[in-house]
């Protein structure tokens, strides 16, 4: 069964964004093996990388002593966020302009539903086109678009349109663009899955297709049918205009060496509540939960939450609620050294906070003073002195 409608759906998608931004300013690295990362150390993750250090088998989410193994010849560079937001806001600004019907998926990355746009615009092909040349000039890097009929197949056929392309499905033949391709790329087919496939002889995404339905229902139980509507090309999911895709907001720490020591650990939690209140200052939003993450060698993870009466935004009393979680968390395990510490909030909200009684609105003005420089300046701008500690300063991500 093809899928039912127009191909008015688009799925952009900017080029190695974090990467893509570095060689804007750094024109020198065009052409090389370049990797961005959340932390230069060992335990550092990369965020994204240069399609020439791709090619050595670099990958987003790989950690950076592997990276360095396998592309020891690459550039590597520790994630500016001050630096792409702009850009990032840049993006979304310029999809803005083409439907009321646009739905974030990321910081580099949203699909649009442009049915209705064609009269102002011209065909959604034109559309992608006029997006791809808008963002080529007004942010200084390149994306790719992908356009179908549904959000599922243009999401397959942006990655496929990958460095600087553009791929339309035609109404009919979403089953036929699917069939030779690579089951992982087949959104939402995890290693996992993927394994328990080719175990039945799937390889394709044809393959899947060809399936009984009955034979992946035994297997997957009702995910199984759903496996093989995706194979088809079979999404019904509408694009959800307006959707913000930021439902938290937090703040990670990776420690070079495990940390012990109880009043850094307790100053880089504050200094990430001030950016986490720093980010709902610049978004107008406030937070009910406020949560907790600490992870213990060798990979133990824990996670805590808390949900105030009031909504939060501001730096002390993330700070206050975020330091009870860690102070019962960390006593929990016999206050053992710390590899990562994180914290954040969540269930986000318009911001309308009433003073109390006797507060005075200072604390918002050195917030914002503080926010300015970190946005001008990055984060590493402005730290408390307790951050800095004996050792290097901790990569945030």
């Amino acid at each position: 069964m093809s899928s039912i409608g127009r191909a008015t759906i688009l799925h952009v998608d900017l080029d190695a964004f974090f990467v893509s931004m570095e060689i804007l300013r750094r024109p020198n690295l065009r052409g090389q093996p370049v990797v961005v990362a959340g932390g230069l150390g060992p335990r550092g993750v990369v965020n994204t990388c240069s399609y020439e250090a791709r090619a050595f088998g670099v990958r987003s989410a790989m950690p950076v002593s592997r990276a360095r193994q396998l592309c020891p010849q690459a550039v590597f560079l520790a994630s500016d966020y001050s630096y792409y937001a702009p850009a990032s806001r840049a993006f979304h600004t310029i999809l803005a302009a083409y439907s009321p019907r646009v739905e974030p998926a990321g910081v580099d990355e949203a699909y649009l539903d442009v049915a209705g746009s064609e009269r102002l615009f011209g065909e959604p092909a034109e559309i992608a086109a006029a997006i791809r040349g808008r963002v080529r000039a007004e942010v200084g890097i390149t994306a790719s678009a992908g356009v179908s009929t549904n959000r599922l197949v243009s999401k397959v056929a942006s990655d496929a349109a990958k460095p600087d392309g553009l791929v339309v499905v035609p109404a009919g033949d979403e089953a036929a663009f699917l069939a030779p391709r690579p089951l992982r790329e087949l959104p939402m087919i995890g290693p996992k899955t993927a394994a328990a496939l080719e175990g039945l002889g799937v390889h394709r995404i044809g393959d899947l297709a060809g399936l009984p339905v009955s034979v992946l229902e035994a297997r997957f139980g009702r995910h199984g049918r759903a496996l093989h509507e995706r194979a088809l090309g079979q999404d019904r999911t509408a694009v959800l205009a307006g959707r913000d895709p930021t439902k938290s907001i937090s703040r990670e720490t990776t420690f070079e060496r495990d940390e012990r020591d109880h009043d850094r650990l307790r100053a880089v939690l504050r200094g990430q509540a001030e950016r986490v209140a720093a980010d709902l200052a610049r978004q107008g939003r406030s937070g009910r939960t406020v949560t907790l993450k600490l992870r213990f060698p060798p990979f133990d993870t824990v996670t805590r939450a808390s949900t105030p009466g009031d909504p939060l935004d501001l730096a002390d009393d993330l700070f206050a609620a975020a330091a009870d979680l860690f102070e019962r968390a960390w006593a929990e395990h016999g206050r053992a050294p710390v590899r990562l510490l994180g914290m954040g909030v969540a269930n986000l909200q318009e911001r309308a906070r009433q003073l109390r009684l006797g507060e005075s609105l200072e604390a918002d003005a050195l917030a914002r003073t503080i926010g300015g420089l970190r946005e001008r300046f990055g984060d590493a701008a402005i730290r408390r002195a307790a951050e800095l500690g004996h050792r290097r300063v901790p990569s945030d991500s």
